[in-house]
């Protein structure tokens, strides 16, 4: 009797989801129980443009950082680099990718990535969608959230497109069972 009580008690999982940038790397904080999602909080960490390469890295490492501290997320989900034309530009993403993606490490979170056409598949359901319909598709699942900015919209579309594939991989776990 007592292992079905257990069963029967749901505990939400809190994603952060991190759209990472060398200006603007925008973050969203999700619970997920079952199917459900719902907003916790969202934001931008902005360094100074005119400081150190280093220093603007580490502005977004301890910024990350304290949105874990604050928001207590179980898992982490990063947006994959695109490539671009310019190398150099690439190459100053991946630094700010590596600070995503090492700070939720850092806190024992399991960080998973997600290319930009699958999260804007799992929220608009087109991966050619542009950052528009992400951000009118963010305030209508998410409506607590208001009209969030294009940075921080895209990581909550990276957070629900995690949720998604939980959800996707907990249902075919159990069926295979």
């Amino acid at each position: 009797m007592r292992e079905h009580m257990m069963n029967a008690i749901r505990i939400p999982t809190r994603i952060l989801g991190l759209d990472p940038g060398l200006r603007r790397t925008g973050w969203g904080v999700v619970s997920v129980l079952g199917s459900r999602v719902t907003h916790i909080a969202h934001g931008v960490i902005a360094p100074d443009e005119k400081a150190a390469f280093s220093d603007r890295l580490l502005t977004l490492f301890e910024g990350i950082c304290a949105v874990i501290e604050q928001h207590k997320p179980d898992e982490a989900a990063v947006e994959e680099t695109f490539v671009n034309t310019n190398a150099q530009s690439t190459l100053k993403l991946g630094h700010a990718r590596a600070a995503a993606m090492i700070a939720p490490a850092r806190a024992g979170l399991i960080v998973a990535e997600y290319s930009a056409p699958v999260v804007k598949k799992a929220v608009v359901g087109t991966g050619a969608a542009d950052k528009n319909q992400v951000a009118f598709m963010i305030a209508r699942l998410l409506p607590t959230a208001g009209s969030p900015t294009a940075d921080a919209a895209d990581a909550l579309a990276v957070a629900i497109a995690h949720a998604h594939a939980r959800t996707a991989r907990n249902l075919s776990i159990r069926g295979a069972a």
